[in-house]
């Protein structure tokens, strides 16, 4: 039944989270988080962090880690599988279909109607992880984080792998 549990927690967002990873990140965190209650919102935050300090798709390395932490080596092979799944199949039945009308005015338009709801999505997430880390680390560090990353990354067009890894470094030092 665990196994079970496992693929439909990372299969459910993975169907219903068009737009890639960054649409599946609140699904995933409702499921995991609210449904199953295998983390809180701290962890998940965590998990989240380290999983973007690390390079290739974001849901694949959440769902590789929980499903590890949940149900050992296979968890973890059920998690991934789950996360695919979705994309292969359907990259599977309907790459003819997709070809064929990809260039449809309807697709263009449905496609630009959906960006929306994931802006708020994302902003969603974006404000839990602020109000997760103010109430851990305090207005100052939050602020200081924020502050430091925009000019970083916006103003001196530093890579954002080095402000990650710096923000990884910064928080191993000075935060607990």
């Amino acid at each position: 039944m665990k196994y079970i549990h496992i693929f439909m927690a990372f299969f459910l967002p993975s169907i219903l989270g068009y737009g890639g990873g960054p649409a599946s990140i609140p699904l995933i965190e409702k499921e995991v988080v609210d449904h199953y209650g295998w983390l809180t919102v701290h962890q998940f935050s965590e998990v989240l962090a380290f999983g973007n300090s690390l390079p290739g798709p974001i849901a694949t390395k959440m769902a590789g880690y929980i499903g590890f932490q949940q149900g050992g080596f296979i968890g973890s092979i059920v998690a991934l599988f789950a996360t695919i799944a979705p994309s292969l199949i359907l990259m599977i039945l309907f790459l003819g279909l997709i070809y064929k009308y990809k260039d449809s005015a309807n697709v263009k338009k449905m496609t630009q109607n959906i960006r929306p709801a994931i802006a708020v999505l994302l902003g969603i997430i974006t404000v839990d992880f602020f109000l997760n880390s103010y109430q851990g680390n305090g207005m100052f560090m939050t602020i200081f984080l924020i502050l430091a990353s925009f000019l970083l990354l916006e103003k001196w067009k530093v890579h954002p792998a080095y402000v990650i890894t710096g923000a990884l470094v910064f928080g191993a030092i000075f935060l607990h």
